[in-house]
């Protein structure tokens, strides 16, 4: 069983009054415990927040349906990202710009929802995982085929998609740990070296496509 945010967002209109509020506690309650590098299960946020389990799972019927949830609403504005420019070297600039200090504001909360998917991957490898519904992550995949768009046409599909896959090597919490923790850049450092690496990666590609014309 996969969560998708379709699934989140359903949840959200279809609540009303008192449950929305209570939905909105749990959000802000799981979200302050991420913030502090926790990875909480529906049971523990349902003592923070001080609301029945029995409550609290019929909001998040697993940890995944809940960590899914706080993640899109750290993910915010850049979940509603767009650009209608032609150049993608400039999509993907604006992209990140928008984004990527928005997840270094929500690092924590990143981190922690990458460590359940860890921590689901490494029970599967060991069999144990069981019926837990499986944590997904596929914003970026989105995100990148849209900065990659303008390229449509003057690229091959495979140069496209393979332009896509490279973007997504530097952009998302992941590059944060690279830079910041591995590298010891700080926050600003470490923005404009992903802005400077995927801007390249956009000109490698369009050279390419230009040099097997």
């Amino acid at each position: 069983m996969h969560v998708s945010r379709q699934q989140n967002e359903t949840a959200k209109t279809v609540e009303r009054g008192p449950r929305a509020r209570t939905r909105k506690l749990m959000l802000e309650t799981a979200t302050r415990l991420m913030q502090s590098g926790i990875t909480p299960s529906v049971s523990e946020v349902a003592e923070a927040a001080e609301v029945s389990r029995a409550t609290a799972y019929r909001y998040f019927p697993s940890q995944a349906a809940l960590v899914h949830a706080v993640v899109d609403e750290a993910l915010g504005p850049i979940l509603d990202w767009s650009s209608d420019s032609p150049d993608a070297r400039i999509r993907v600039a604006d992209l990140l710009a928008t984004a990527m200090p928005r997840i270094d504001e929500f690092e924590a909360t990143f981190k922690a929802a990458l460590k359940l998917s860890l921590d689901q991957w490494a029970q599967r490898q060991a069999g144990t995982l069981g019926n837990e519904p499986l944590f997904t992550r596929g914003h970026r995949v989105d995100l990148l085929e849209s900065v990659t768009k303008p390229l449509q046409g003057t690229v091959s599909p495979e140069a496209r998609a393979r332009l896509a896959q490279a973007l997504s090597l530097v952009f998302g919490v992941e590059v944060l740990i690279v830079l910041k923790d591995i590298w010891g850049l700080t926050s600003e450092s470490a923005q404009s070296v992903a802005a400077w690496a995927a801007k390249a990666l956009v000109e490698a590609a369009v050279r390419e496509a230009g040099s097997e014309a």
